[in-house]
Parts: structure tokens; sequence; C-alpha cells
């Protein structure tokens, strides 16, 4: 696994019968966790009025761990874009940038990230604002660059950061790559929430992209689930309890033979197994970096398995 980098996606579950406050502490606990063992970023996911996910508003969750935190990226995995102004957006991620210098990722995604009523509670016709999705994606990256402009008048995001934020885009199929590809932005495949052919996808997006202002070379990770156990009894016994969004193959243990493009959405096993399979899949879909997300429904055996994948992994941090 040399030159792989692991991070976090962190849905910030409330498990069990937690509060919303402790769901809350877990996440800077596996944050400054992840920092420690070696993890390049922690990201949050943002959701709305679905039960027992605690992050409405990641980019205020992002604010409080980076002041807990001293070195690890933090971003947002994702902020759905349709849903908000671009201004807004980017004076809130610059104003992240200019308090955390060179450790902000601005992840973009179109979901609802929640039921029909709350979406329409929150921003209106989201149908609609999805279809506003590239115009809105346009006016953002005008802001970061300092060039958009309203009605003849120059508009700028402040404040500004002597470095920007990182932005990359979230999806699950070759359109969202072909959006990350023509605006010129990171992209990230959501192997964990997609069937679709991983390697084509990530084709599509390295054979379309353009430069751009923000990136001049493609630039991609791919976000998977995993659960690593001190046993594969243990980590079936995991696996079972798992909570997951969707119904995705279980495909497991990690040293099992992979047949042409691996369909993996959540791989399971010990920390060797999984880091096998790891590897398999990172030659295949050539990426160097994984965002991991670990549905296990038990804080402390969730910190466990990012701490066992990252010392088999990442073993000089540890």
């Amino acid at each position: 696994m040399t030159g792989i980098r692991l991070s976090v996606l962190d849905l910030v579950p409330r498990i069990g019968e937690v509060s919303y406050e402790t769901a809350l502490q877990e996440a800077v606990v596996l944050a400054s966790s992840a920092e420690q063992w070696g993890y390049s970023r922690y990201w949050a996911a943002e959701h709305h009025d679905l039960e027992n996910l605690s992050c409405a508003s990641p980019e205020l969750l992002l604010a409080h761990i980076g002041a807990k935190t001293d070195r690890i990226r933090l971003g947002t995995g994702a902020l759905l874009l349709p849903h908000y102004s671009p201004l807004k957006v980017a004076e809130s991620f610059r104003l992240l940038a200019a308090l955390y210098p060179g450790r902000i990722d601005l992840g973009i995604g179109r979901a609802p990230g929640g039921s029909a009523h709350a979406s329409m509670a929150l921003s209106g016709n989201f149908l609609q604002n999805v279809a506003d999705m590239p115009k809105k994606m346009r006016a953002l990256i005008k802001l970061l660059e300092d060039r958009y402009v309203y009605d003849e008048q120059l508009v700028q995001a402040r404040p500004f950061p002597q470095i920007q934020p990182d932005l990359w885009m979230l999806g699950t199929n070759s359109k969202s790559a072909g959006f990350a590809a023509e605006y010129g932005t990171g992209y990230v495949f959501g192997q964990f929430m997609s069937e679709r052919d991983g390697a084509e996808v990530l084709k599509t997006y390295r054979e379309s992209f353009h430069p751009s202002a923000l990136l001049d070379k493609p630039r991609l990770m791919v976000a998977i689930g995993v659960i690593c156990a001190e046993t594969e009894q243990e980590a079936e016994h995991l696996l079972r309890a798992a909570k997951l969004p969707g119904q995705p193959e279980r495909n497991g243990p990690g040293e099992q033979e992979v047949r042409g493009e691996p369909q993996n959405r959540l791989i399971y096993g010990t920390p060797e197994q999984v880091r096998k399979r790891l590897a398999l899949i990172a030659d295949a879909y050539e990426c160097d970096e994984f965002l991991v997300f670990t549905p296990v429904q038990d804080y402390q055996k969730r910190l466990d398995s990012y701490r066992m994948l990252a010392s088999c992994c990442l073993g000089d941090h540890i």
C-alpha cells in the first residue's frame, strides 16, 4: 500500500440512545484520533431531518473541530449546493480557510440530503434547484476565482484567505464525473453508494478533465465502506449490525479474489485482509486516496476499526 493515503468520511451518526450532544462529541473524538493516526482528512456529511444523523450544518461542525485539531484537513462530504446561494457557500468556506490555513476542503454534492418535505422546507423546489446546479457551480467557481459579476458589478466572497479551500465534487456516476471534469475540480467517487463500474466512471473524469484556475490536473478519491476487526468473525458480526445507505453488496473478507472490476461497496475483515483488498482496488481504479466510511454501530468499535486500518496501512504514524 505504498503511497496510499486514507481519510475519514463521517456521517455523524447518533448510535443507540445517546444524545445528539454525545454524537457530536464523538465526531470530535474521531477527527482528533484520525489526526493522530495519520489520516489525511476528516470530512463530515450533510443531512436534514434524517433520524439518527446529527449534522445538518457541516461547516459549523468543522469550525469546532478545527479548534480541537492541528493538522488534519477538514471538509464536507458533501455540502449540498442545490440548497444554497453560491456566494454564501464561498464566504463560509473562505472564512474557514482563513481560520485554518491550508486545511479546508469544500466537497460539493447534488443530493437532497433528506426527505422531499425536508428539502422543500429548506430550499423550495429541489428539482429546479438541481436543474440550476450547473449555473450554481459556475458561480461558485467564479467567486473562488474573484471574477463573479452580478448585474455588471463585481461581487467578491470575503474574507480573502491566503490559501483557498480546495474544491471537490462528489458523485456516484459518470454524470457527476463529467461535471467535475468540465469544471476542473477534484472528484470523489462514492463507491459505497454506487453500483456503477468505478473504473469506468473515473476514466470518464480523467479523459474529460479540463484544467482550471483551481486545478491543473485530475485529482480523485474513492469513498468506500470499511469495517476492520481483530478477527474475520468479529468483522462479520459488526457487518450484520451495520446501517448502510441503501443496500450495498457485502463483499469480503478482504483477501477474497477480485475478478476484473472490484464491485465492493463495503469491505470487511482483519486489517491485513482489508489492506490487500484496498491495494487491489487502488490498482484497478488508479487512485491513491480512500475516503473511508465505517458504519459500525458502536462508537468504540468504530474508532477501533479506523485505528486498526491506520495501523496496518499508515503504520509509521501509530
